[in-house]
């Protein structure tokens, strides 16, 4: 593939990414339970996989033990979004 078709691909690509929804028709999705086994291949422990704006969410705590919450994308499972919860702040 030429460098500068890679780029044309990536850069068409990069809007979908901007937007939280997920809108894969639901006959492309993939099983909660690759879900679960990618989650597990992360290391990470789940807590609670749940749907949330047409995407995977799941809940649970990563290898270290930090709270996660992690969207993913239901037909390829890509990571859109992690967000590591501050055990500091509980503190308020």
């Amino acid at each position: 593939m030429s460098t500068s078709l890679l780029i044309a691909c990536l850069l068409s690509a990069a809007p979908a990414r901007a937007d939280d929804d997920c809108s894969v028709p639901m006959a492309d999705w993939q099983p909660r339970d690759a879900v679960e086994q990618f989650a597990i291949a992360k290391g990470w422990h789940v807590g609670r996989i749940r749907l949330d704006d047409g995407c995977y969410e799941v809940n649970g705590r990563d290898a270290s033990g930090r709270p996660i919450e992690v969207k993913l994308d239901p037909a390829t499972l890509t990571i859109l979004e992690m967000e590591f919860e501050d055990s500091d702040a509980d503190d308020d």
